[in-house]
């Protein structure tokens, strides 16, 4: 007889639920966090214009990270969808389109992200990177310098895909900043990463059209049948990065010893309570693997 999925979930907490709790109690204790928020987590979805209630929360979140003495980094989408908006341009867009929106948007984007940092007393800088920040040699050792500093200076990062100059992430290549959060994660030598996304975590199947799929609360270890399980899409009309693209993140995050937790951006206060040790989204464990190239793992990306 087929499990219902509440039986499937006691069995599931039943099985490793204890090795759950222990996992996520540890994320009180992370030192170097990366977040990442997509563009539908960012915008209304009646208007796509930015929510800014919630995007002063979620600089509030960040900064009382700080406040904790720890290091924060964010990873933001949203620039083309804020530069489409001022343009007043409906899509569809061509790629020229997209990346002048993407020099809009990233200046609005920005400007208004400073402007709430400063009012709870921090300092936000911008990084824009490509895929070549990343398999340049020099270059990437240029970013980590800077990094280095700026976490040092007690300054939050504020990271987001060139696409003025990149065509990776428009092109639905990169993924809607969830790779890149990932490279940041293992740039940085962060110890977490939380995507924020518009689904609760991973499921065995995709929930908006299997009303039968089963949450999975803590991923030991990437196995295939995890990777088949991320061959999903994303829900959002907004966003480019769907299951897939967070599989591929939890691999370069767990990979690079950090551990990473996907979670619903809808109530970006789900962030202190993942840092709290409490139980929302998947978490995947970190497995440093010695023999991971980060760096020629994208390059090899989607060749």
């Amino acid at each position: 007889m087929q499990q219902t999925n509440a039986e499937w979930q006691q069995d599931y907490k039943k099985n490793i639920g204890n090795a759950t709790d222990t996992l996520r109690e540890k994320l009180k204790s992370k030192k170097r966090i990366v977040v990442k928020i997509g563009s539908s987590s960012l915008q209304h979805p009646e208007t796509g214009d930015l929510d800014y209630t919630k995007m002063d929360i979620l600089v509030r979140e960040l900064c009382n990270i700080r406040n904790q003495g720890k290091d924060v980094i964010l990873v933001t989408s949203g620039a083309i969808g804020c530069g489409r908006k001022s343009l007043h341009i409906k899509p569809p867009l061509t790629l020229a389109q997209k990346q002048a929106c993407a020099a809009i948007g990233q200046a609005r984007l920005m400007t208004t992200y400073q402007r709430i940092f400063s009012e709870y007393s921090h300092l936000a800088a911008q990084i824009l990177i490509t895929r070549h920040t990343i398999v340049s040699d020099l270059n990437r050792k240029n970013a980590q310098n800077t990094f280095h500093e700026l976490l040092a200076m007690e300054v939050i990062p504020i990271v987001n895909e060139n696409d003025t100059i990149s065509t990776f992430e428009v092109e639905d290549v990169i993924g809607d900043n969830d790779t890149l959060s990932a490279l940041v994660t293992a740039l940085t030598g962060a110890d977490l990463l939380i995507l924020l996304s518009d689904i609760d975590g991973l499921f065995t199947d995709d929930p908006r059209k299997n009303p039968d799929a089963k949450f999975i609360s803590e991923v030991e270890s990437l196995t295939d049948d995890f990777i088949r399980m991320g061959k999903g899409s994303t829900g959002s009309s907004v966003g480019t990065g769907g299951m897939e693209t967070k599989i591929i993140a939890a691999k370069i995050a767990t990979y690079s010893g950090a551990d990473m937790v996907i979670a619903n951006g809808k109530d970006v206060r789900v962030i202190h309570r993942i840092m709290e040790g409490r139980n929302y989204g998947t978490i995947f464990k970190a497995n440093k693997n010695a023999d991971f190239d980060f760096t020629e793992f994208i390059e090899n990306l989607h060749k």
